[in-house]
């Protein structure tokens, strides 16, 4: 399995000459991500997880499922005919990648802000995407994509989210509203204080799974 990180929360997996891409929005430069596509996770309905308009572009070129809660039916517009609903817990095939979802809903970003749905994905029982959560799965996981940053989210509990998890390697995820200095400051503390072999891609990196 090779892994692509594009930016902010997307990645791109290929296994077994499948093409499955999780969360293309419209900070990860959706429409290099989803070439070649067989399938996408979505994790939920957040312009920065899922550019609705690259996703139909893509379609108009070639079918793929869509795989992702319930909800996202609101948000994909015409593209919701592909939508393959997932629950948590729920174990299923895409693009030959087994995937496994957890968790279900987003974090908190404020009381006054609706909390919508949202799935972390286990792939192929190695690499974790949470989305916008920090659900710790209840199995041993290889390679960590740690959101580390955003509204919703607190330096303190990321750590102890990475540390809980406890990945052989844990890559930054989420990251697309720093700018260097906060990339700086942040992989720094999140190397010294997270447990694991913490790392930054740059957009367009591969690593093997």
């Amino acid at each position: 399995m090779r892994l692509t990180k594009y930016a902010h929360s997307c990645l791109r997996v290929e296994h077994d000459g499948g093409v499955l891409v999780v969360d293309p929005g419209v900070f990860s430069d959706p429409a290099v991500a989803l070439d070649g596509v067989d399938a996408v996770l979505i994790t939920h309905e957040h312009p920065d997880h899922v550019d609705v308009e690259a996703v139909d572009r893509q379609l108009a070129r070639r079918p793929f499922a869509i795989h992702g809660p319930a909800a996202l039916a609101g948000t994909l517009g015409d593209a919701a005919e592909v939508l393959h609903p997932v629950s948590p817990g729920e174990s299923f095939t895409a693009a030959g990648v087994p995937v496994r979802a957890y968790g279900g809903r987003h974090a908190v970003i404020h009381p006054d802000i609706p909390v919508v749905d949202n799935l972390g994905y286990l792939l192929a029982d190695v690499a974790y995407h949470p989305g916008d959560s920090l659900v710790v799965p209840d199995v041993p996981v290889d390679t960590l994509f740690a959101p580390i940053h955003a509204p919703w989210s607190k330096f303190s509990e990321v750590v102890d989210f990475i540390r809980a998890v406890a990945p052989r390697r844990v890559f930054a995820l989420h990251d697309a509203l720093l700018n260097e200095r906060g990339h700086a400051v942040l992989d720094r503390q999140y190397t010294a204080l997270s447990g694991s072999d913490y790392q930054r891609l740059e957009p367009g990196s591969r690593i093997d799974g």
